[in-house]
């Protein structure tokens, strides 16, 4: 079943991520705002990707002294879609 989410991101550059799932693989990513390379990136190594290995790969990621990353996010964004 596929869906398409938006989720409001906190303590980032980005403002949010617009993520696309069918079932639980994720099919596409996009990052409102934040590193242009970096969240293109991720948004392409995760498509395909099974959303608990995603997870797994990128919960917990840092960006400098900050307490999340725009990946970590990500994690969160996909877990909340999990428990939905």
């Amino acid at each position: 079943m596929k869906k398409t989410v938006t989720y409001k991101t906190h303590g980032t550059c980005s403002r949010a991520i617009e993520i696309e799932l069918d079932g639980d693989i994720v099919q596409s990513v996009k990052f409102i705002g934040g590193c242009d390379g970096n969240t293109h990136g991720i948004a392409s190594l995760v498509c395909g990707m099974n959303i608990n290995e995603v997870i797994k790969r990128l919960e917990g990621i840092r960006c400098g002294f900050k307490n999340t990353s725009c990946p970590d996010q990500l994690a969160h964004a996909l877990k909340e879609q999990l428990e939905a």
